[in-house]
């Protein structure tokens, strides 16, 4: 991370199929952009997993299929302490999300990494 961040955050999670269209709206253009007015995040980067990925392990070239969830949303940020931010808390919260997309998603995972 050239930007300074330490650490890496990652949130993971599936929505309903029929609000799939106003989840990815609502996280590129509201939810994304307000965190990242938060003070000690640096970027943000959004994925859709693939079904399944082939790749060599040990010699033997395998399928491995997903077993997660369906959306992955990585922030870069300065440590844990961002994340419970008066700011981030307040960010979260903005717009549509916490109303209109937030209900319809599940399977939601938080994760905190520190760069080695």
């Amino acid at each position: 991370m050239e930007n300074g961040a330490r650490y890496l955050f990652m949130v993971s999670m599936d929505v309903d199929r029929d609000k799939e269209a106003l989840f990815n709206e609502v996280y590129d253009q509201e939810h994304v952009p307000n965190l990242l007015k938060v003070p000690g995040v640096h970027a943000a980067r959004r994925f859709k997993a693939e079904p399944s990925c082939r790749l060599n392990i040990g010699g033997e070239e395998k399928q491995i299929a997903h077993e997660g969830a369906g959306y992955c949303a990585i922030y870069e940020i300065d440590g844990p302490h961002v994340l419970t931010s008066a700011a981030w808390a307040q960010a979260g919260e903005a717009g549509r999300w916490p109303q209109q997309v937030r209900p319809f998603t599940r399977n939601r995972r938080h994760t905190v990494f520190k760069m080695l």
